[in-house]
């Protein structure tokens, strides 16, 4: 069976999002359920695979990661309403036996991801 992992890296710093929290949800049809929310630890990542096993399954899903959150915590300065607040990254899993690692780079002002596995 495959595994869903993730990671921040904060590139305005230059190192692991240390601290940001992470929901994931399941979306079937038009409801949002929450399957899991972690906080990341000082790598940047979940201590654990956010899907696997049974509950690693097909189908489409959102990773919201709480970027404001984390700047302000950090003591960046941050606009009101801040620019990048709530990143929310919305993709699908068509192979659960498959890796998916979903990471998230991120500034105050931007961010990307890619699948990695």
């Amino acid at each position: 069976m495959g595994k869903l992992s993730t990671h921040v890296l904060d590139t305005t710093q230059g190192k692991p999002g240390a601290g940001v929290r992470v929901e994931l949800y399941r979306l079937d049809g038009g409801a949002r359920a929450l399957v899991k929310a972690d906080t990341t630890n000082a790598d940047g990542r979940c201590s654990t695979p956010l899907l696997e096993g049974d509950a690693m399954a097909a189908g489409k899903y959102e990773l919201v990661f709480a970027a404001g959150d984390y700047f302000a915590a950090q003591g960046v300065a941050l606009p009101e309403p801040r620019f990048v607040d709530q990143v929310t990254i919305a993709f699908g899993i068509a192979h659960a036996d498959q890796n998916y690692h979903v990471p998230l780079v991120v500034t105050p002002w931007s961010y990307s991801t890619y699948r990695g596995s």
